[in-house]
């Protein structure tokens, strides 16, 4: 019970003096890695983070990591998450290797039971999706995409100012976005 509240001034320095270089060091090259690290946050770019998070908690508080350990284990993480993004970016059978692939879940008025259950989802997170988009019916939604960074997306239905001279320009623009995932 002797250490509950309070060790020792060196324990707490080295502590102090840890926790800043780690933030330093995981600002400074999360800026240089650019939005990638800190956004669209699918399975892939989660599972770095909570690593990087890991990682610079065990260098703060654990004696036996030394300072220059965990910097080294940090870097390559973000190494190796910008080579893997990098390569996705140009290789599609990689990327769709790594990523998740969007799903649609709800389709002109109609849960998509299967899509669900294969996602996970339930009626009611849908639901909560449409109400943060500000629409609360279903006959105003065409379709509800389940993201690869795990973000329901509500593509409405054209509204009758959407289709003034061509109507089936704006059919065929709700189409295209949703066409690949069907």
């Amino acid at each position: 019970m002797d250490m509950l509240f309070f060790d020792s001034v060196d324990k707490l320095g080295r502590i102090v003096l840890t926790a800043t270089m780690v933030y330093v060091l995981i600002v400074l090259v999360t800026k240089a890695s650019g939005k990638r690290s800190t956004s669209q946050l699918n399975n892939f770019d989660w599972v770095v983070t909570v690593m990087i998070g890991s990682l610079g908690a065990s260098t703060i508080l654990l004696k036996e990591v030394p300072f220059i350990e965990g910097v080294a284990s940090i870097l390559v993480l973000y190494l190796l998450q910008f080579l893997v993004t990098k390569y996705a970016s140009i290789s599609p059978q990689f990327s769709s290797f790594i990523l998740s692939e969007p799903r649609i879940v709800f389709y002109q008025g109609q849960f998509l039971p299967d899509a669900m259950r294969a996602e996970r989802l339930t009626g009611q997170e849908i639901e909560c999706a449409m109400r943060s988009e500000g629409i609360n019916n279903f006959d105003d939604v065409e379709a509800i995409v389940f993201e690869s960074d795990a973000k329901l997306t509500i593509i409405p239905k054209p509204t009758p100012t959407d289709t003034s001279a061509n109507s089936q320009e704006t059919e065929s623009t709700v189409s295209q976005t949703i066409a690949p995932l069907m």
